[in-house]
């Protein structure tokens, strides 16, 4: 099984960014123990604070892969050419999020994403991505 993790603006910053929200781990980290959590599954990772860019990997990746798990950060809720890259490709999207986003301001209960997803995780922490995995093997 080959899966994709996509991530959207500020987190390359986790474990800097208000910890007290998103944790004090690393994504760099905590990808590597998904990577030993699962060795059975080819995990690629890519993150990027610019739309076009998450949109062209989206693209790249969504014909050949057998899952993206894809955090677009605020992107989510305001990226309409995002969730349309969702919807065109062929490989099932999984939408996560770190924190709950129904907890937090009005504006993050709105998602672009989706729609087109198979499935939406959050609130979780980190553990949401795992979860994402666990989805892709059941």
């Amino acid at each position: 099984m080959k899966l994709m993790i996509i991530n959207g603006p500020n987190l390359n910053l986790l474990g800097k960014r208000e910890p007290e929200v998103y944790g004090s781990t690393t994504f760099e980290d905590y990808f590597n123990q998904l990577r030993e959590k699962f060795p059975q599954v080819e995990l690629e990772y890519y993150q990027s604070n610019i739309e076009g860019e998450l949109i062209g990997k989206i693209q790249e990746v969504g014909f050949d892969y057998d899952g993206i798990i894809l955090n677009a950060a605020a992107y989510t809720h305001t990226s309409v050419g995002i969730g349309d890259a969702v919807k065109a490709v062929e490989t099932p999207v999984i939408e996560v999020h770190i924190s709950n986003t129904h907890q937090r301001e009005e504006y993050r209960h709105v998602s672009y994403i989706s729609p087109g997803a198979k499935g939406v995780i959050l609130g979780f922490g980190l553990q949401s991505y795992d979860l994402a995995i666990q989805s892709f093997l059941s």
